[in-house]
């Protein structure tokens, strides 16, 4: 029987690293895994306690396609809160964590043979989603010259303009940001040429004061990165989630901001594709905006601080000397080509002879990545310490 072109889109490498470290500690040996980008808290204890109440005696059932209406207008007071930019609710999509919200915007915004530039190294899901909807997917190739992010010099060198622009800051793998006159530069050059500006955003508040920014995020401070909400107007649509700064990985919320234009095509689709995201994430996840869900995140968000603070200080010893700025997120994209192994073979070996699981940046990057590994940081300051420990006395072995 047949098999649609749309659905062969390469599997990730990190999940057959995931299923045998899974592997190795169902057989009883140690493993530290440090390969999947997932907080390994959870979600707080208020919006578990209300999830147990409404479990017990809310209604779960259906919510309006985009979303319940106390939550949009929840996640529009966390805009006007951490950015001081007004939101209207009826802008406000709620979807299937971040996933879902990558595909209602790319089906709402662009066609088939629709062509959307994207940073390479990044994550994958961008292109393999757009590629299986029928776009043409435009690398632009960032190192360390650009600090890993797309700059205007290179959309200005496509001729023609691509249909859409993919960015996202904080970054993954990398960690970088886009500063605010960047993305102001980049908003306007979308604007000027009817290029769609779809901004990744869920790493907000996950931020060691990089460009732009500051340490962490808190009520009334601002999120430590900018952004591209104030540019809805101009077309602008911004994804974000409940995974990354709330640790609500499971729970499979997220959302879109959209401009006017896309609010109606959304609502279609969502209704159509998945009817509504899902009710009791929804309704727990509002307390995620209250003081004890931002206190909890916040205390997330200083761990991993403490553990990036180690990585840093330790890279002498792991003699990693090629690594991204990781100015946010919880990641460290580091260079291993002074192994003389490429990244699928190190991370292997790694594991199976030192029991550390990391990524390797085949993932997010097709052509480099052969050389460069991801290492999450989203653990705690023990793990994280101890994984070094077994990658130093490793490499002194090869």
């Amino acid at each position: 029987m047949k098999v649609s072109r749309r659905a062969q889109v390469p599997p990730f490498a990190v999940m057959e690293i995931i299923a045998a470290a899974n592997a190795r500690k169902a057989a009883g040996q140690s493993v530290l895994n440090l390969c999947a980008g997932e907080p390994a808290t959870g979600a707080s204890d208020v919006v578990r306690d209300l999830a147990v109440q409404l479990l017990a005696d809310g209604n779960l059932g259906y919510t309006e396609s985009l979303g319940a209406p106390p939550m949009r207008r929840a996640i529009a007071e966390h805009y006007r809160r951490w950015y001081d930019v007004e939101i209207d609710p009826a802008q406000v999509a709620v979807t299937t964590g971040s996933s879902g919200a990558f595909m209602l915007a790319f089906l709402a915004a662009f066609d088939v043979g629709d062509r959307v530039a994207l940073a390479r190294p990044g994550y994958p899901a961008y292109k393999n989603i757009l590629r299986a909807l029928g776009c043409e997917v435009v690398e632009l190739a960032c190192g360390p010259e650009t600090r890993y992010q797309p700059t205007l010099a290179q959309l200005e060198a496509m001729d023609p303009p691509p249909d859409g622009l993919m960015i996202a800051s904080p970054a993954n793998p990398t960690g970088t940001m886009i500063r605010a006159e960047e993305l102001a530069a980049l908003a306007q050059w979308c604007a000027s040429h009817g290029v769609r500006l779809i901004s990744d955003e869920i790493y907000h508040g996950i931020t060691y004061g990089g460009p732009g920014g500051v340490v962490g995020a808190t009520p009334g401070r601002g999120a430590g990165a900018t952004t591209a909400a104030g540019y809805l107007d101009q077309g602008a649509v911004v994804v974000n989630s409940f995974s990354k700064y709330w640790a609500m990985t499971g729970w499979r919320l997220g959302w879109l901001l959209l401009p006017t234009d896309l609010v109606a095509p959304v609502d279609a689709l969502a209704g159509n594709v998945s009817l509504c995201p899902p009710a009791l994430a929804q309704h727990a996840g509002v307390a995620a905006f209250s003081a004890a869900g931002y206190a909890a995140a916040e205390a997330n968000v200083a761990r991993y601080a403490a553990c990036r603070d180690l990585l840093l200080a330790r890279l002498p010893e792991l003699g990693w000397t090629r690594v991204a700025p990781a100015d946010g997120a919880f990641y460290l994209y580091a260079d291993i080509s002074a192994s003389g192994m490429d990244s699928i073979t190190w991370c292997a070996r790694l594991l199976d002879e030192a029991g550390v699981a990391l990524t390797p940046g085949t993932d997010f990057d097709a052509v480099d990545g052969g050389s460069w590994v991801r290492l999450s940081f989203a653990s705690s300051v023990e793990v994280v310490g101890a994984a070094v420990d077994r990658i130093v006395a490793w490499q002194r072995t090869l």
